[in-house]
This record gives C-alpha cells, sequence and structure tokens, in this order.
C-alpha cells in the first residue's frame, strides 16, 4: 500500500512537472501582437519592435496595422487584442484615454500618465523614445517670407487674410484644439478647414493653404521644404512618443522589457523625420527603413 501511494505522489509531482515546463514554453512562446496606427511613424516603430523581439527572444510576432487612431489601438491593448503599442503620445493620451485637461509641462504631464496606465490598465508606459511628434503650424518659405512669419503669434496681425488646414480630429478636441487655440492666440484665420492630416502638406505646396498644423516629425515637411513658426505661447502639451506594453506580457518574459527600455533616447526629433521622409519620399518599405535604422546602432544591442 506504502508502495503504491510512494509511486502516485511521484506521478503527481511527474505531472506538475511536466505541466509547469508546458507553462514556461508557451509563456516563452507567446505572441507578440503590436498595434500601430496608420502613420508612417508608428509603422517604423512596429517594425523596430518586431525586429528585436524575433532577434532576441523566441516569441513569434505580429503586427496589427493601420488602426485608425490612439483611441483605437489604446482600445485593442484593453481589450487584450494587442500587448505592444508601438507609439503612444503623452499628450494626447492625458487627453484622450484618460479624458484628463492638457498638461503643459513635460515632466508632470508623463508622471500622470504613467502613473494611471500603471494603475487603471496594468500598462507600462516607458520612457521617450527620444522625439515628441506634436502639432505645428507650418507655411511655405515664401509665406514665411512674405508675412515676416517666425512663430504663431507673428500669424495674428495677417490672419485675416490666410486660409488654415487642420487635422479635422484637431477642429474637435478639448483643452488643447480649435477652440481653445483661438481664444489663447487670438488669432481667427480667414477661413480655417478640417482635413485629413496626410492632405494638408500637399494642400499648402498646391497653394490652396496658406498654413497648416501638422506633425512636427512629418517626412513631408523635408519634401515640400516647409517652416515650422514657434509655439511661442506653449500651447501645445508635450506629446512625448513612447512604446507600451501590458504587464502581463513583460512579467512573463522580462527580456520584452529589456527590449523596450533599450529603446529609451534612441531616436531624435530630426532623426525621425528623416526616417519618415525615407518612406514618405523615397517609398521605402517601412519593415526596411526599421531594420537599416537598427543595423546602424548595432540593434541597440538587443536590449541587453
Amino acid at each position: 500500500m506504502k508502495h503504491l501511494k510512494s509511486l502516485f505522489i511521484l506521478a503527481l509531482a511527474f505531472t506538475l512537472l511536466l505541466s509547469g515546463c508546458g507553462q514556461v514554453a508557451s509563456n516563452k512562446n507567446e505572441p507578440v501582437k503590436i498595434a500601430s496606427v496608420y502613420t508612417t511613424e508608428s509603422q517604423i516603430l512596429a517594425n523596430m519592435i518586431k525586429i528585436l523581439v524575433e532577434k532576441n527572444t523566441d516569441h513569434p510576432t505580429e503586427i496589427i496595422n493601420n488602426l485608425g487612431s490612439g483611441t483605437v489601438v489604446h482600445q485593442a491593448m484593453v481589450r487584450g487584442d494587442a500587448n505592444i503599442s508601438a507609439a503612444r503620445y503623452t499628450g494626447t493620451d492625458l487627453t484622450g484615454a484618460l479624458g484628463k485637461d492638457p498638461i503643459t509641462d513635460p515632466k508632470k504631464a508623463r508622471d500622470v500618465v504613467t502613473k494611471a496606465f500603471k494603475n487603471d490598465f496594468k500598462q507600462k508606459y516607458y520612457p521617450s523614445y527620444g522625439f515628441e511628434n506634436t502639432y505645428a503650424f507650418m507655411v511655405t518659405k515664401e509665406t514665411a517670407k512674405k508675412y515676416n512669419l517666425k512663430k504663431v503669434s507673428d500669424l495674428k496681425p495677417v490672419a485675416d487674410k490666410l486660409k488654415a488646414g487642420v487635422d479635422s480630429s484637431w477642429m474637435k478636441r478639448k483643452g488643447d484644439g480649435f477652440e481653445a487655440f483661438k481664444k489663447k492666440y487670438g488669432i481667427n484665420f480667414q477661413d480655417t478647414r478640417p482635413m485629413q492630416i496626410g492632405l494638408v502638406y500637399e494642400a499648402l505646396a498646391n497653394k490652396k493653404m496658406d498654413v497648416v498644423l501638422g506633425y512636427t516629425t512629418d517626412g513631408r515637411i523635408q519634401s515640400y521644404d516647409l517652416v515650422i513658426l514657434e509655439d511661442d505661447l506653449h500651447f501645445f502639451p508635450p506629446y512625448d512618443a513612447n512604446p507600451v506594453a501590458s504587464y502581463d506580457l513583460i512579467k512573463k518574459d522580462p527580456k520584452i522589457d529589456k527590449i523596450l527600455e533599450s529603446m529609451k533616447n534612441k531616436i531624435s526629433t530630426e532623426e525621425m523625420q528623416k526616417l519618415n521622409y525615407e518612406v514618405d519620399n523615397n517609398l521605402k518599405e517601412p519593415a526596411v527603413v526599421a531594420e537599416e535604422y537598427l543595423k546602424k546602432h548595432n540593434y541597440f544591442k538587443g536590449g541587453k
């Protein structure tokens, strides 16, 4: 009887051991699903993460691409459809996902977002890649010279002569959107037209618009040789770019945590604009641009 009991205990222990080994293997091979919006920037960063994860872990990877907005990405993370966000922006998540008022101090904004994402969503908001992609008003060099435009305040005396093209979503944003901008700067253009963000640069280059609201890292700024006007009243909150991952994923495999940490301060605003230019102007694939940049920078040492 004792012999049978001992055999039973050994069999049970062996079963539990196999189960544990299976769980470890399962954790190592859990798919890493990287959410990306439709922008060139987000797709380049998603491919960087994909390459680094595949190079340094056994996880299969998948990019969930061309999502419509940061809100859609956030919902995918909350539902568990994705476990990494390639590019999240502090200012956007502050007013969007968290529904809070804009904070113009970068450190305060980051502290609020980081703590809230950890406590409310069980997600780690990583340090910035090293660049911010914020809204900025832009004009052609010709218009800048004609009206002596260097900063946004310079638009005020001539605003009634200018047609402005702006991001459709910005028109409706609270806190740092169109209505708040008019109050802050006292500027009201002759005509303000909401447009898809991808169309504003071409509209400016083709002289259908005199001034547009674009993104500071967009490669088309270089393509069309545009002038960015300084936000001299510091209206727009910080939009530092960051990866985000679920704590569930990085606790199961700390290697992924090290990989995402290794991307801290590795891409400046000027470098990101150049990378976007390679895709938007030179028609390279985001995956190719991502691979080239990682090779040039020794794959960020693989998060080691």
